[in-house]
């Protein structure tokens, strides 16, 4: 079968000519456009805002880290001292204990038994009141303490609010 002549109606397009570039299919020619001035001004004043924005925010920001920072020390701080305190409150009660063993070892009748249970017991009761209130006392200042940080930077928040 002989090929048929080439028609315009059988005839294939030409391939598109391929740029030296790749990238320039991808890139459009923009018309110049001037921004009017009052576009200018109001995008420029939205950034000088933003950047205020963003500073005092970065400002609450740093401040709050130091008071959380500032608060986990003072807590730190305080739950040792309070750690240490009750130690030492079981120290002293041990002691007792035993030295109120050793007594009683030492007892030669019933009555004396009963007599060093009887003023052990007073002691320890005594003792325990005193040391109930030292807890609550060192207690009471480690809250304050560490809430104070807390509380600075609610006061000056407010503060910094009604001024604006």
């Amino acid at each position: 079968m002989p090929a048929e002549p080439k028609t315009a109606k059988t005839a294939k397009p030409a391939a598109p000519a391929i740029p030296a570039n790749p990238l320039e299919a991808f890139t459009m020619q923009m018309p110049a456009v001037e921004v009017p001035t009052v576009f200018r001004e109001f995008a420029e004043k939205s950034i000088a805002q933003a950047r205020e924005g963003y500073s005092k925010m970065k400002v609450a920001a740093e401040e709050a880290t130091d008071m959380v920072e500032d608060t986990y020390e003072t807590a730190r701080a305080g739950a040792l001292e309070i750690g240490v305190k009750t130690l030492d409150i079981a120290k002293a009660n041990s002691d007792a204990s035993f030295a109120f063993a050793k007594d009683l070892f030492g007892a030669k009748t019933f009555a004396e038994v009963i007599e060093l249970q009887s003023a052990f017991a007073r002691k320890q009761f005594d003792a325990l009141g005193s040391q109930v209130k030292e807890l609550q006392e060192l207690t009471q200042r480690f809250v304050t303490d560490a809430t104070k940080p807390v509380t600075a930077q609610v006061e000056k928040t407010f503060k910094d609010i009604k001024a604006s």
